[in-house]
This record gives C-alpha cells, structure tokens and sequence, in this order.
C-alpha cells in the first residue's frame, strides 16, 4: 500500500496495477483514489470492463489509442478471473509493449500468484494486496474517523467495538457513523454507546451458538438459530461458519498446548488477536475429544445435506441438539 500511496503522491504512475485481496474496503479504496488521481473527471479517456469474458482486441485497441487532450488512457478491469485461470495471453504478449500513455489498472478477488500474468504485472508494475489489517491497524484507523469528527475513545471501549464488528473496515466504518450519530453533541464513546448502537456481526452469534451447543444449551442455541434465519442468513452458509468455529476452536487448542501465546497463534491462523482472545476461553473449557467430535458431525451435516438425504435447516436443527 505504501507503493500506491507514493505513486499517487508524486503522479508517477506505473504501467498496470493489479488491486486484489479479502479486505474489500479497501480494494475500493485504492480503486478510487488511483483513478481520480489519473483520469480524474475526465470520461473521455476512462474505460471500465467487468466479468469474464472479456474482448481482449477491444482492450487492446483502446489501451493502444493516445489520450483526447490528456495525459493518460485509463483502462480499469473488475474481476475479470484473468489472474486466477488462463485465457490472458493476448495481455501477456501486450502488455510488456503498451504506450506509456496508458494506465490499466486491475481489481481481482482472487489471484494465482503461479499465473503468467500475475507475474508480469508484478514486474512491469505493481501487485498490491488488500489483507484483512491487525486489530492495531483498525484501532489507529477508526480511532483518526473517530478523531475528525471530534470524538475519543478508550482502548478498552476501542476493543469492544472491534469484537462486535469484526475486521471489516467496511462494516467498522458503518458502525462509526452510527456512534458518531448516535453521541451527538458527547465527545466520549463509552461502553454503553457501543453496546446500545452497535449490530453484533454473524458471527458472534455463531460464537454464542457454538458455546450453546457444547454446554447443552439447545434452547438458546436454538433461539439464536432462529435470529439468524430471521436476519435471512442461509441454513447451509450457518453450518458452514459454525463448523468453521469448531475447527478454530480446535486449531487454537492444540497451538496453545505448544506454548504458543495469543498473538503466535494469531499470526498463524490469520485471524485478529481479539478473536483468539476470545476462542482461546473456548478451548481451555472444552475437551479436544469434544472439540473433534463436533467438527466430525459438521462434515456428516454437510454430507447428508449435498447427498439429499437431510433437508438444510434440519441438519443444523439436528446438529445443535447432536440427535443424528
């Protein structure tokens, strides 16, 4: 990100940028500030294609025409699966020779960092990935949103709000501006703004709901099933995060059994600090016996589920009550 930044500080632009990643907010980001920062307003030397099958002779022909009363040709492309598969050789036997009068810029959701135009864009250009930030990141970032609009916040209260949204800057950025409304003429978000504003993510009712399950707590985990329906959440996308909890849960136990500490175990499995620190009471408190079991009906849920022989909402009904 620092190579964006520079390059968009100086004007100094590279031939093709390649914008990827989990962290969507941003990879929108970045698209837009490298675009008003080389087309600007102007339309006329601005093209945007999105989705496969893209018209490579049309890209080419469009990246090879100089700028009307510019300085650059911007060509941007969304998503186009380019650098996940193949399919890119006419870009690849292009772009080592496109005029320097043209930007093209891509913004990918997944990349194969084997694939030959992956590789080229990484150097004759720049590839950037927009990772999910450390809790410290998102601290400093939603402190400074915070900060502008003339508000503090504690580190302790900083914290609670990062459990409750998770790592999405996108998500975050939401919540802020409802606290910032919310607080009105108050220059202190305290504990309780966070806790009467803020929408708690998915997944911390899939938190709740696992710890409900292990404990026998069928009743509230049920209830909790029943919210996450109500908010539309679909049966089979809720047995995957929940089995997705239980293999954490899991992974936490046996890397804290090797003396690894919150923030090791949190480096290695790629997740927030804060989450472990959550999970880690988890699996102090269950069993690994009881851990691996659950992660074992999961994947006989989801098998009898694509099998047919369960209907989705009653394998996660029959999970959570460990009937089946």
């Amino acid at each position: 990100m620092k190579t964006l930044d520079q390059d968009i500080k100086t004007r100094q632009f590279k031939p093709v940028y390649l914008i990827y990643g989990e962290e969507a907010f941003l990879k929108k980001s970045y698209k837009n500030r490298l675009k008003a920062a080389i087309a600007g307003d102007d339309t006329m030397n601005f093209h945007y294609f999105e989705g496969k099958g893209l018209d490579m002779e049309e890209i080419v022909s469009l990246a090879d025409t100089m700028p009307f009363f510019g300085e650059k040709r911007l060509i941007l492309i969304e998503d186009s699966g380019f650098f996940k598969g193949g399919g890119a050789e006419r870009l690849i036997e292009y772009l080592p020779q496109m005029p320097d009068t043209t930007c093209m810029i891509f913004v990918e959701s997944q990349v194969d960092k084997r694939n030959r135009l992956y590789k080229l864009v990484k150097d004759i250009g720049h590839a950037a990935e927009m990772e999910h930030q450390d809790s410290r990141k998102l601290a400093d970032w939603a402190g400074r949103i915070l900060a502008q609009a003339g508000k503090k916040i504690t580190g302790r209260t900083m914290e609670l709000l990062l459990s409750k949204t998770g790592d999405d800057m996108e998500n975050i950025r939401m919540e802020l501006e409802k606290l910032i409304s919310y607080t009105g003429d108050r220059d202190v978000i305290t504990d309780g703004d966070v806790e009467e504003i803020c929408t708690e993510r998915v997944t911390n009712r899939i938190f709740e709901m696992v710890t409900a399950i292990v404990n026998r707590k069928t009743r509230t985990a049920m209830d909790l099933y029943e919210d996450l329906l109500t908010l539309r959440e679909q049966p089979m996308r809720i047995l995957f995060l929940i089995a997705r909890q239980f293999n954490q849960i899991l992974q936490v136990k046996e890397m804290a059994a090797q003396g690894m500490d919150r923030n090791r175990i949190a480096s290695a499995l790629k997740l927030q600090p804060f989450i472990v620190g959550k999970i880690m009471p988890q699996a102090r408190n269950f069993s690994r016996e009881q851990i691996l079991s659950y992660v074992e009906l999961c994947v006989e849920m989801e098998e009898a589920v694509k099998s047919g022989r369960l209907d989705d909402r009653l394998a996660v009904e029959l999970l959570i009550t460990k009937q089946y």
